[in-house]
């Protein structure tokens, strides 16, 4: 009976205007995340936490979390940066030559998500000579290319090797793996698959005290620039909320969380959860996409209560 009200309900928290602004917790946060564990530390309630934000590995993000709020987050189990869906795609691009790129470490990610031929885009632009116009202001990302390029990499070369996929994005040299059919400097053709982790227009951000611009402002510059210089528009598949995708898979992530917490507790039972709450600070992103989501369920729908 103790297990039954302990799993009838799950929660997915948003984290930046939530828990933490910047990198310190708001109000009561760290104090109210550790009611949610028994006095052993294990979990009573499952939770994690639903955000678009993400731009290094999830064990690093997850473990900088343990230390900020004073409870420890395990990565495989309750949390979902913007970029983890990405990891459903894996068994899709595994072993093709895909591009990551954004700020913090995009290709890091992905090797840690599995993708074994990921190239950062300064890495990947590196390969090929005047490929990237102002690659000469761009001391630091020389450096940074110089220590971790990898060139060394045995079993393909990338100068002639089309890129599969490119996921996360921001740069000139994009705009020349689209059109080319993924191997730049060749004739156009369809472009391969883009991947955005989110693509929202503008919302308040960390402790930045006004509203910012944010990866869906790229997406529509990238877009209006490419529909110019190619035949066909611009593809794209954008992850992250409000994408209701990214709530279903969140329910089921705490679904599977929540039968290995019983597991360790001896018991061997499923219970469906009667509530999921979200709660999050962005009534447009957060509070209306997770409603549309309560809608579509056909069966046996959980209540989803928001905050």
């Amino acid at each position: 009976m103790l297990a039954l009200k302990w799993c009838s309900f799950g929660i997915a928290f948003d984290i930046d205007g939530v828990v933490l602004r910047g990198r310190f917790p708001i109000g009561n946060s760290s104090r109210a995340l550790t009611r949610l564990y028994d006095d052993s530390g294990s979990l009573n309630v499952p939770f994690l936490f639903l955000t678009n934000g993400g731009d290094i590995p999830d064990s690093r993000r997850a473990l900088e979390l343990s230390e900020l709020l004073g409870v420890n987050i395990l990565p495989s189990q309750v949390f979902v940066q913007g970029h983890s869906p990405f990891k459903n795609l894996l068994k899709r691009f595994e072993n093709e030559l895909v591009v990551a790129t954004g700020k913090g470490e995009p290709a890091l990610v992905m090797s840690e998500y599995g993708f074994k031929k990921v190239l950062s885009l300064d890495e990947y632009a590196s390969y090929f000579e005047n490929i990237d116009p102002v690659s000469q202001y761009k001391i630091w990302t020389t450096e940074q290319v110089s220590t971790t390029s990898c060139h060394s990499v045995p079993g393909y070369i990338v100068s002639s090797e089309r890129v599969k996929a490119a996921f996360v994005i921001s740069d000139l040299v994009l705009c020349d793996i689209l059109r080319s059919r993924g191997l730049p400097g060749r004739t156009n053709g369809h472009q391969p698959p883009l991947y955005f982790t989110a693509d929202i227009l503008n919302t308040r951000l960390a402790a930045f005290p006004s509203e910012r611009l944010r990866m869906g402002a790229f997406r529509i510059a990238l877009e209006s620039i490419f529909n110019g210089i190619h035949h066909s528009p611009l593809e794209c598949i954008a992850f992250g909320k409000p994408n209701p995708f990214v709530f279903k898979n969140a329910e089921t992530i705490l679904s599977q969380f929540m039968l290995s917490c019983l597991a360790t507790k001896g018991d061997t039972g499923s219970y469906p959860f009667e509530t999921l709450y979200m709660i999050g600070d962005n009534p447009t992103v957060d509070i209306k996409s997770a409603r549309q989501v309560d809608s579509s369920h056909k069966q046996n729908p959980p209540n989803l209560e928001l905050g």
